[in-house]
């Protein structure tokens, strides 16, 4: 037991605990969000790729396993979808609707960022400097809320984690002295690549984090153990290539042509910014620098600041090549996104996976801050205030965190009709579940933006439809880009709002 108390794992195993816990409480709570249902139909369509029974019939169509929007999906890689979905599917068996069961699946998966996190922190500071910036990552609300209702891009963000931290576990095993036999050296690289592999299979991005410890190995590693990036690179394209169904009738070029469509992932969406609607292709080039200052609690960016000053005064303990590594990616893909502009939309959520890599840094904040204050209490004392501005909005936000904009704006209140706040119109489930509560039966309740996210929480007694609206339905608008506003129902009488923290996301009206 006192051993216990000493390891580096018990703060991983406190945090893991009251994550999970919390998570147990109050994954019922979120509604389904904009892009799950088709992504989760994809899900439940892509095992047909693999099916030997379908080969044997002679009717097999590998068009089939894209679900009902192929065009959207197939050169999107399911490898998560292939792990998370037999355990989806397993939460339903046991009684969850399929959102419910998705939702925690997402979550427990987000456990798995959480311990990556955690042991590549450890690579630079003490665990209780972990610990708190474990708790300080898992305590922005942006990151709570999408750990539930984002089967894409949090998902990306523990795999792509995963291959950097094993990238660099592998680094350390060939700097080893000694002589590693063939196949032992081998054997390191399999773990890795498998992982490379599968982030690639989520995300084409992911071979950056490849690239970069790829370099840190030339430059750690003796040459004559370089050979070991062949293997390495081997077992992540097999992977990739197994797990994604897409590159199976032509592999080179469908990669490349993925390649170069995600590069600017063309669309017209459009986006709410600055009190202007733009479509996703013209935002100003500022728009994800804004997203990133106001979409991350207070003490965030001066913890960054003061990681990074803590690092250069003492960059000669600390593994400052490993540490670029990390810290690499974030620039590379802001100077990309600065001088490419790429289409930019849903408050940038697509760059989720740049988050660990920057709170790396609000560990050596973290460990300056211990370094500097002795005593316990003072620490708990100061790590707690930092902490409370993501808790206090998770609470008053729930189940709309990702909603949240710092006090820089005035919080999601102030940020309210300037910029997106609820954008995936996971409301609709409040918003509904109060319409059963109050409608009478036989109520037509019109819906006009993705109306199946509202009739999946529909009693039998209503009908929501997106069809002619008449004199006496009820309309339920999202505030997604000001749309409620400029309704010709606009006026028209209110029945309630789904509101948080002065921000109006959902808004019902009668038709009169």
């Amino acid at each position: 037991m006192k051993g216990m108390f000493k390891s580096s794992t018990l703060p991983l195993i406190l945090i893991l605990l009251t994550s999970l816990i919390s998570g147990l409480f109050v994954f019922r709570d979120y509604g389904l969000s904009w892009d799950e249902p088709l992504f989760y139909d994809y899900a439940d369509a892509i095992p047909y790729a693999y099916s030997i029974t379908a080969r044997l019939h002679g009717n097999f169509d590998l068009e089939q396993a894209y679900g009902p929007s192929p065009g959207d999906h197939k050169n999107r890689g399911p490898a998560y979808l292939l792990i998370a979905g037999p355990v989806a599917r397993g939460f339903e068996f046991l009684g969850l609707d399929r959102a419910s069961a998705w939702h925690l699946t997402n979550f427990l998966a987000f456990q798995i960022g959480i311990v990556f996190f955690y042991l590549l922190c450890l690579r630079w500071v003490e665990r209780w400097a972990a610990a708190a910036a474990t708790l300080f990552l898992i305590l922005q609300p942006i990151i709570w809320g999408h750990a539930f209702i984002n089967p894409k891009d949090p998902s990306f963000a523990v795999f792509f984690l995963a291959s950097m931290y094993l990238g660099l576990k592998l680094v350390d095993r060939l700097e080893r002295p000694g002589s590693p036999g063939t196949g032992k050296i081998i054997a390191w690289t399999i773990l890795p690549g498998i992982v490379l592999g599968l982030a690639t299979s989520v995300r084409i991005i992911a071979p950056l984090a490849a690239i970069l410890v790829v370099i840190y190995l030339l430059v750690r590693v003796r040459p004559n153990r370089w050979w070991a990036v062949i293997p390495y690179g081997l077992v992540a394209l097999l992977t990739t290539y197994a797990t994604w169904p897409y590159l199976w009738g032509m592999p080179i070029k469908h990669f490349a042509s993925t390649l170069f469509f995600m590069s600017d992932n063309p669309t017209h969406i459009p986006v709410l910014f600055l009190g202007q609607v733009w479509t996703a292709g013209e935002v100003p080039r500022r728009f994800l620098l804004y997203m990133l200052a106001f979409t991350l609690t207070e003490p965030t960016w001066l913890l960054v600041l003061a990681g990074l000053v803590f690092a250069i005064l003492h960059r000669r303990k600390l593994n400052l090549p490993a540490l670029a590594v990390v810290l690499a990616t974030p620039p590379i893909v802001l100077a990309y996104v600065l001088l490419r502009q790429p289409a930019l939309y849903d408050n940038g959520r697509h760059f989720i996976f740049l988050l660990p890599l920057i709170f790396v840094l609000v560990a050596l904040g973290f460990q300056w801050m211990f370094d500097l204050i002795r005593p316990v209490y003072l620490r708990v004392l100061l790590t707690i205030l930092l902490l409370l501005p993501g808790l206090i909005n998770i609470v008053e936000l729930h189940p709309y965190e990702y909603a949240y904009f710092n006090s820089f704006v005035g919080g999601t209140g102030g940020a309210f009709r300037q910029y997106e706040t609820e954008y995936w119109l996971t409301c609709y489930k409040e918003a509904i579940q109060r319409i059963n509560e109050i409608a009478p039966a036989g109520q037509i309740v019109q819906v006009p933006r993705e109306s199946e996210l509202a009739a999946y929480y529909a009693s039998p007694k209503i009908v929501v439809e997106d069809g002619v609206q008449k004199p006496g339905d009820w309309i339920l608008f999202s505030t997604r880009t000001n749309k409620d506003r400029v309704s010709i129902f606009r006026n028209a009488p209110l029945l309630f709002t789904i509101s948080r923290e002065g921000a109006d996301f959902c808004v019902a009206r009668k038709i009169p």
